[in-house]
C-alpha cells in the first residue's frame, strides 16, 4: 500500500551507508532515476537524461565507490578516505586551472579567483544543494558555505604558513611574502559578503518565508543578485590584477 511504502522510504532515508564494496561498486555501476516513483506509486525508470549523466560521471563514481564502507571502523575508515580523496582531487583540479591560466596567458591572481576557486567550490556547491533539497531548514546549506570558507582560511592556509615558517626558519632565514593585491580582495570580498548576509536576512521577513525558496520572484532575484556579485568580484579583481585600477 501507499502507507507502507511512505514507512520504507523514511526508514531507507534514515539510513545513510552502505555495508559492503559490493554494494557501493553496484550502486556506482547502476543506471537509477532520479525519483524512486512517479505519480502512479510505480518506480521509474531511467531516462535519456539518466543515461548520459551517468555515462558523464560513471568515472568518478567507480572511484569513489572504492572509498571503505560505512560500517567499517564506526564510520571513521569512510570519513578519512573520503578526506584524502577530496584532498588529492583539489590539489589536481588547482594544479589543471594553474596550467590552464598559464597556457592563455592569464595572471596567477586572475587564475586562483576564476578558475581554481571555482574548481575547488564545486564540490561544496553539491554538497550545499543536496543539504538544501533533504533538509527541513537552510542551516545546513548556508553553513556548509561558511564552515568550508572558515577550514580554507583558518586551517588552510594556517598550518601551509605554519610549515612554511618553520621550514625556513631551520634553514636560517624569514619567511616572507609579499601581499601583492591580496589588501584589495579582501576588501572587496568583505563588502560582498555584507552585502549577501543582508539579502538572507531580508528574506526572513514573513512574506517571503526563510533564506531559501520563498516566491518564483524572490528566488529568481537572489540568484541573480548572487551571480552578479561573483561576476562582480571577479571583474574587479581582474581589472585590478591588470592595472586597470587602482588597488590598495
Amino acid at each position: 500500500s501507499t502507507v507502507d511504502k511512505l514507512i520504507k522510504k523514511t526508514n531507507l532515508a534514515l539510513v545513510v551507508g552502505t555495508n559492503s564494496w559490493r554494494e557501493q561498486f553496484m550502486e556506482a555501476i547502476t543506471v537509477s532515476a532520479d525519483e524512486d516513483e512517479d505519480d502512479t506509486g510505480e518506480e521509474r525508470l531511467p531516462s535519456c537524461f539518466d543515461y548520459v549523466m551517468h555515462f558523464l560521471t560513471v568515472f568518478w563514481k567507480v572511484l569513489f565507490a572504492c572509498v571503505p564502507p560505512t560500517d567499517y571502523w564506526n564510520g571513521w575508515a569512510c570519513f578519512a578516505i573520503s578526506i584524502i580523496i577530496i584532498g588529492l582531487l583539489t590539489a589536481v583540479i588547482g594544479d589543471l586551472a594553474s596550467h590552464f591560466g598559464c597556457t592563455i596567458g592569464l595572471k596567477d591572481s586572475v587564475t586562483a579567483v576564476v578558475f581554481v576557486a571555482l574548481g575547488t567550490s564545486v564540490p561544496d556547491t553539491f554538497a550545499s544543494k543536496v543539504a538544501a533539497v533533504q533538509d527541513t531548514y537552510a542551516d545546513a546549506s548556508i553553513g556548509n558555505v561558511t564552515g568550508s570558507n572558515a577550514v580554507n582560511v583558518f586551517l588552510g592556509i594556517g598550518v601551509a604558513w605554519s610549515v612554511a615558517a618553520i621550514y625556513w626558519h631551520m634553514q636560517g632565514r624569514a619567511f616572507e611574502v609579499p601581499a601583492g593585491s591580496l589588501a584589495f580582495s579582501v576588501t572587496l570580498f568583505t563588502i560582498f559578503a555584507f552585502l549577501a548576509v543582508s539579502v538572507l536576512l531580508y528574506r526572513r521577513r514573513a512574506h517571503i518565508g526563510g533564506e531559501l525558496g520563498g516566491p518564483r520572484s524572490h528566488r529568481i532575484f537572489t540568484t541573480l543578485f548572487f551571480l552578479s556579485l561573483w561576476f562582480l568580484y571577479i571583474l574587479f579583481s581582474s581589472l585590478e590584477a591588470y592595472c586597470h585600477i587602482q588597488g590598495f
